[in-house]
């Protein structure tokens, strides 16, 4: 049975950990956060004391967690990752970081004599819980043809990108699409209600055509309900834009409307709500407009 060590239990880390074991694989956690292992020590899944002693006992190690830093820290620091790895093991990047960030990873574990493959997915934490995460897969073929019964208990599908790299790559590319679609969304509905539109009549408007769509159905929704309980919080949004801006700047491609995009993200931000859904990025709107979208 193939052992899959999982570091970090967050918000999306928690239920990929459990559809691991759900889906018949021998599991080991770690979470830098102690409280967050008790749930799993409690039914009976192993709990290691260091990312070391994790790897140690797998043969495929998980890591999901904050940012390129905490990806770093926990590679690289004491009784870290890359201290227990050898041939036989493969590390699987499942953050959303950046693109140097990545390949430095990949270097690391290389440079230790182990495999790697960076599979950040795309989703939110109700596709994490449901195993339908899209994983975005980069890494030699081989090896993410290895790995994929494993990426394959926490996403549907699995799209191998290309080389190493190219999984963040699309992260970016797909979180980029999502931040732009997300505030103009807000900005559309903003100007919808100034001009005295019920926001049930927009909704049903765009859910008819060209512009029917997962995302604009499930957060008009939200709207509507004022329900900003976070599935992926403004502050990521922020962080991703700014990464896919910084990734542009390296390679020459201009992103002016995700600048913009970026900014309001800043603006919610700013005023207080990076800790709420990202469909937040409307209430600096509303304020500036003097306006309630889902006050009819």
């Amino acid at each position: 049975m193939t052992t899959v060590g999982f570091i970090g239990l967050g918000a999306m880390g928690t239920p990929m950990a459990w559809n691991l074991d759900d889906a018949g694989f021998d599991v080991v956690v770690y979470n830098r956060t102690t409280d967050r292992e008790q749930p799993f020590a409690e039914a009976g899944i192993s709990v290691a004391d260091s990312p070391k002693h994790l790897t140690k006992r797998s043969d495929v190690v998980c890591l999901m967690v904050s940012d390129g830093d905490a990806v770093a820290e926990v590679l690289e620091r004491d009784l870290g990752v890359l201290g227990g790895l050898d041939a036989e093991t493969t590390v699987v990047q499942m953050s959303t970081i950046a693109y140097e960030e990545t390949m430095a990873a990949a270097e690391l574990v290389a440079e230790a004599g182990a495999r790697f493959v960076d599979a950040p997915v795309s989703g939110t934490v109700g596709p994490a819980r449901e195993g339908t995460l899209v994983g975005l897969a980069g890494g030699d073929e081989a090896v993410v043809e290895d790995v994929r019964p494993v990426l394959a208990a926490m996403c549907d599908p699995v799209v191998h990108c290309g080389g190493v790299g190219q999984g963040t790559n699309m992260k970016l590319f797909v979180n980029l699409l999502l931040g732009n679609a997300m505030n103009a969304f807000a900005e559309a509905l903003v100007f919808g209600r100034k001009n005295g539109l019920a926001l049930d009549d927009m909704r049903t408007v765009v859910g008819s055509g060209g512009l029917d769509c997962p995302l604009f159905a499930g957060k008009g929704a939200a709207i509507a309900d004022d329900d900003f309980e976070s599935r992926f919080p403004v502050d990521y949004q922020f962080k991703d834009l700014s990464l896919a801006l910084a990734r542009a700047g390296d390679i020459g491609v201009p992103l002016s409307q995700t600048a913009a995009a970026r900014e309001a993200f800043s603006a919610a931000r700013a005023r207080g709500y990076g800790d709420e859904d990202m469909a937040a990025v409307l209430k600096p709107l509303e304020e500036m407009a003097d306006v309630s979208v889902s006050d009819d």
